[in-house]
């Protein structure tokens, strides 16, 4: 008797003071498809409260975790003590040994980074953090989604819903993509040109690295650390 296909399992990394749509985006698209178990994982099953407030709920404790098909790390201000926690890295590690994919959204690429899984990959990432890539070993590139290998990263936030369709691609077929992109009706038309730093007033560029600047060093500090722990 043939046995039923196992549904393909994702699995979102909870943590405080996330970026609510680097998850919420592409978590969407993915469980939007048949036969699929989105999971939101983190040390505990409380509440998270993610930067701007929102209450998310993980429903798998990283201990209880099973083997990921997709393993995705999103991004926020929150990921920076994550660089140096050996829990989550070790989880990242152990999954990314099975898993088909594993991926990040936004300054989630550097905590894949921190776990040693950026080396020698093209990787994407927030703006912001694009230099903070090469000392975790990878070579950043600017660009919405990045394929290399069985590693895939979203760039900045919003990216994180074109990422996800790229993984949807990869794992399901350009048609089974291109039926959920209609579904959500993600068809972007902003009002402003203002999404990248080559776009956006310079005036405006400036005020934002003036206002993120002390979240800039405190996460270059950690990128430093984490960076020394990778060296043999």
């Amino acid at each position: 008797m043939t046995q039923p296909a196992q549904p393909l399992r994702v699995g979102f990394l909870l943590f405080p003071d996330i970026t609510q749509l680097d998850l919420t985006g592409p978590y969407e698209v993915f469980a939007s498809l048949p036969d699929t178990r989105v999971h939101l994982i983190w040390k505990t099953l409380d509440p998270v409260a993610a930067v701007t407030g929102m209450k998310i709920l993980p429903d798998t404790l990283m201990s209880e975790c099973p083997q990921l098909d997709v393993l995705c790390v999103p991004g926020g201000p929150g990921m920076g003590p994550l660089m140096i926690d050996d829990q989550v890295l070790d989880f990242i590690r152990k999954q990314s040994k099975g898993a088909r994919y594993t991926t990040s959204v936004c300054t989630g690429a550097l905590v894949l980074g921190a776990a040693g899984l950026l080396k020698g990959k093209r990787a994407a990432t927030h703006w912001m953090s694009m230099s903070m890539l090469a000392p975790l070993g990878a070579t950043p590139v600017d660009e919405r989604v990045v394929v290399d290998g069985n590693i895939i990263t979203g760039g900045g936030v919003t990216a994180g819903i074109d990422f996800a369709l790229r993984v949807v691609a990869e794992l399901r077929g350009v048609e089974t993509a291109q039926a959920v992109q209609l579904r959500i009706e993600y068809q972007p038309a902003p009002p402003f040109d203002a999404g990248s730093p080559r776009t956006a007033p310079q005036a405006i560029v400036e005020k934002a690295l003036a206002n993120a600047a002390p979240m800039i060093d405190k996460r270059n500090a950690l990128v430093e650390t984490a960076a020394r722990k990778l060296k043999p």
